[in-house]
């Protein structure tokens, strides 16, 4: 059987607009009744990690250890009513990056979701996408709660490796096969395919996609969140 050439897609500032981890946390924080305040000191929190040059994955643990104690179904029940409301509100989708993704299908490639936020976030973005394989970070649950800990963020170098694994088990052609980011912790994912997109206007991303010859397309502008 010939290997299946695959399109491999960053979603947070890729294939959406926004950033689904923190739209969501704002969704759900406001589900529960606290005060807009309460988003803004965590998401302040997470910036402030970020600024003194905490890498990305434990920002990304940072962020989940919000989670402890809250009921996974619960949180994926309410992640379909965030993601309802952000269809609703419009310019979710980077539309370019969707037609580029419904191109792929068409073609008969695998989809491929590789994304740090987590599972709740993206079902619902996937099976309205049609994705065929999602891998992304992995919260680890007890007795049905998030314990606030999470084993290995999917970010920079664990994309790389997770497509290295879907090769193994998946026969795929990755130097026919095309990848798509934004950030620069989606390099490591970006040099794993024959061709490859940079989302956005990021200059070190633009710098990159100039020195290997990748494409770069515009980021759509983001839907604005009221409350």
């Amino acid at each position: 059987m010939r290997p299946r050439t695959a399109a491999f897609f960053d979603v947070d500032g890729t294939v959406i607009n926004v950033t689904s981890m923190f739209r969501f946390l704002e969704f759900r924080l406001a589900a529960e009744g606290h005060p807009p305040s309460a988003y803004r000191y965590e998401r302040q929190r997470l910036k402030a990690m970020t600024a003194a040059g905490v890498p990305r994955t434990e920002t990304n643990r940072a962020y989940f250890a919000s989670y402890a104690g809250a009921d996974v179904r619960a949180t994926a029940a309410l992640a379909e009513q965030w993601f309802r409301a952000e269809l609703d509100r419009g310019a979710f989708f980077n539309e370019h990056v969707v037609a580029a993704l419904r191109r792929h299908q068409r073609e008969g490639d695998l989809i491929v979701l590789v994304s740090g936020s987590f599972r709740a976030c993206l079902a619902p973005i996937a099976r309205h996408l049609d994705a065929d394989i999602v891998v992304c970070s992995d919260p680890e649950t007890a007795h049905g709660m998030y314990t606030g800990q999470v084993e290995r963020p999917m970010i920079g170098e664990a994309k790389a490796e997770a497509v290295r694994t879907l090769t193994t088990t998946g026969r795929l052609d990755l130097p026919a096969s095309t990848s798509y980011g934004d950030h620069i912790s989606d390099l490591p994912l970006l040099r794993m395919t024959g061709r490859a997109v940079v989302v956005g206007d990021d200059p070190e991303m633009r710098e990159q996609a100039r020195r290997h010859g990748w494409t770069v397309w515009p980021r759509t502008p983001a839907p604005t969140l009221t409350r």
